[in-house]
């Protein structure tokens, strides 16, 4: 018993003397009266500068989602799931994926209802994961208490904080602070260009003469001209994010979000995609009740303001078999962002575009004389779109098959599929087949040749990623490589590609890390066990599977070949995943030495406190080089994106181990 409590003190000692304390996360619990038989559970984070928590609602492969448990009793029942703010969503360029955090503070609301009119108490816990500007922590867990009072109002209970303190690793690595900004511009900027595609479609580009014929009909003077010219932009823009603010009012952000990662949500949009892009290759036309466009063109025959605004109206509404797929597929990718002025944004950036040059031809007829005529490259405009719709539709349905983890869709068939599309879409483009509403040619024009070359450029890069070729270029649509039939590429076993180790044979609780091909151990006594048999150094890779620098060091450090050379033959990798929630096999758990009186639930736990005990930190990457006594040959690094720092930190090791 001394012995322990001694283990125990020194073990504080060690952390609190070598490392910076600090304290990511405090929450705080409360409980709010609704009625007399309804309370909500409210549970406040409070988050140091700089740290975000993530949302509950996160996709697979991703982040560790905020998760909470409640011990049921007998004096009270759970109603639905804990609500939580709207908070911040990104595009992360790592998971390929949207992903929703909290900065500085977050509030979760848990409804119950009230069986027993006695005062009771209920104990609960949450599991999280805080990451800041260079470094993630691992899952921590808290547990939460509520005392539910006899009298109405608002009683705060208590006050925890993560029980594990930490050190910091400092890094270079910075995450930009407005990710959500960008992810607004962008949706702002392709419904931008969306609109200006749409302009040039059969549907809408003949009604520009029509419309500043109207405008110079209407308008006795020039300053009455322009005057009703914008006016008649302004109600385009109305019109559209009118439809783009009832999709977020319906919605709401939480169901947005929540869209984003549902699987019938990802197949509903497939199908609907698929539908518009047909459409647009002409099959069938998709138009709205011709009686809906008669009526409106009444109203814009009344003149005045209500009557320029009904022309606009009339205008969404005669062109809506062309517009149509187009805001469709804008509304489903803005929805998918689970941000809640996404479709908002999206229509203003579409109703834009597509207002700009009708305002300004009806304000100056002049310009009409600079417009290309109309004709069949109308069509082919459309169809080319067609073809888009087709591809950003199989992006939908390999999410549902992610998901599902099903592996029906994996990254060979998505490409192979990409490859078809866009190598029909160049045969096409340089007049090999014709579409139904296509116009009869006898040659084609230097900008669909030019078009086609680059379609054809583009088909041809994608080619290699059926052999494993990363596709930088797309890296945000297909699966990630390892979602894949062969992580090395078509054609290769999982013993080749490269691999310079020889070994014929896997040595007891290895596999091969793929892409790479390293030899990987994800347990340590058994990995240490392999390193003194074959008389080599042992490499710690704490790392997580939602670790986004480590991902970076893996993808832009590791695959370099001096030091996949090293990786391969000279050390034996031991990766310990501190966020694995594969439970500890019975027998195995043991009491938390950082958290007295809690035992280590996940093997993820065990890992990441034998980072915080033994090294003093508890961030990822974070990388030890051990002797055969299990000795630092050197000083452990974390994240080293210099690729010539990382390969003289381990030849540094490697020498002392010799």
């Amino acid at each position: 018993m001394k012995k322990n409590i001694l283990l125990l003190l020194f073990t504080a000692f060690s952390i609190t003397a070598f490392s910076q304390i600090y304290k990511p996360v405090k929450w705080k619990t409360s409980t709010e009266k609704l009625s007399d038989s309804t309370y909500n559970l409210v549970i406040t984070a409070n988050i140091e500068e700089n740290w975000h928590l993530y949302s509950q609602n996160v996709p697979d492969d991703g982040p560790i989602p905020t998760e909470f448990t409640f011990t049921k009793t007998s004096y009270f029942e759970l109603i639905g799931k804990p609500s939580e703010e709207e908070g911040h969503t990104i595009d992360d360029k790592v998971f390929n994926m949207k992903i929703k955090f909290f900065e500085n503070k977050a509030t979760f609301k848990q409804k119950i209802k009230i069986l027993s009119n006695k005062p009771f108490k209920i104990k609960g816990e949450v599991g999280f994961m805080t990451c800041d500007d260079t470094s993630c922590l691992p899952p921590s867990y808290v547990d939460l208490n509520f005392s539910l009072p006899s009298n109405s109002g608002v009683t705060n209970t208590s006050t925890t904080s993560n029980k594990t303190e930490v050190k910091k690793e400092t890094v270079t690595h910075k995450t930009p602070k407005k990710k959500t900004d960008k992810t607004l511009l962008s949706i702002f900027l392709i419904a931008f260009f969306s609109g200006f595609a749409a302009l040039l479609t059969p549907c809408v580009f003949p009604m520009i003469p029509m419309t500043v014929s109207y405008f110079t009909k209407q308008s006795k003077t020039k300053a009455l001209g322009i005057r009703n010219a914008f006016i008649y932009g302004v109600s385009i823009i109305i019109i559209y994010v009118a439809l783009g603010w009832l999709v977020s009012f319906f919605f709401g952000a939480d169901a947005l979000n929540a869209l984003s990662t549902n699987i019938w949500f990802n197949v509903i949009f497939f199908l609907i995609l698929v539908v518009f892009a047909i459409s647009f290759l002409g099959a069938f036309e998709i138009v709205l009740p011709s009686s809906w466009g008669t009526k409106v063109d009444a109203q814009a025959d009344k003149g005045g303001i209500i009557g320029i605004f009904f022309m606009a109206l009339a205008l969404a509404i005669v062109s809506f078999s062309c517009t149509g797929p187009i805001v469709g597929t804008l509304l489903v990718q803005a929805a998918a962002g689970g941000n809640q002025i996404g479709p908002i944004i999206g229509m203003l950036g579409f109703s834009l575009a597509l207002a700009i040059p009708f305002t300004l031809f009806a304000a100056f007829p002049g310009w009409m004389n600079s417009l290309p005529k109309s004709g069949g490259w109308l069509n082919t405009v459309k169809v080319v779109l067609g073809f888009l719709e087709l591809a950003l539709a199989f992006k939908f349905l390999s999410n549902a098959d992610l998901v599902l983890d099903l592996h029906w869709f994996e990254r060979e068939v998505f490409v192979a599929i990409w490859i078809a599309i866009f190598g029909t879409l160049t045969m096409y483009l340089f007049g090999k087949i014709k579409l139904p509403h296509d116009s009869p040619i006898d040659h084609i024009s230097v900008g669909r040749l030019s078009l086609g070359l680059i379609t054809l450029t583009f088909t041809i890069y994608m080619i290699p990623g059926l052999w494993g070729a990363p596709l930088n270029l797309i890296s945000a649509f297909p699966p990630p490589q390892h979602y894949s039939e062969s992580p090395y590429g078509v054609g290769f076993s999982k013993l080749g590609g490269g691999s310079n180790q020889n070994i014929s044979e896997l040595p007891e609780g290895a596999h091969l890390m793929a892409p790479f091909d390293i030899l990987t151990f994800n347990d340590y006594d058994k990995g240490l066990a392999y390193a003194k048999k074959v008389n080599k150094p042992v490499m710690l890779d704490f790392t997580g599977k939602a670790c986004v620098n480590c991902r970076k060091m893996e993808q832009n450090v590791w695959v370099k070949d001096k030091v996949l050379t090293i990786l391969k033959n000279d050390v034996v990798l031991i990766s310990l995943y501190v966020d694995d929630k594969r439970k500890l096999p019975e027998g195995e758990a043991v009491d938390s030495k950082l958290n007295p009186g809690k035992k280590l639930r996940y093997i993820g736990q065990k890992w990441s406190e034998l980072e915080t005990i033994k090294y003093g930190t508890n961030a990822q990457p974070f990388y030890v080089l051990l002797g055969k006594n299990e000795e630092k040959l050197n000083e452990p690094v974390a994240y080293t994106p210099d690729v010539d720092e990382f390969y003289n930190w381990l030849k540094d090791g490697i020498a002392k181990y010799k």
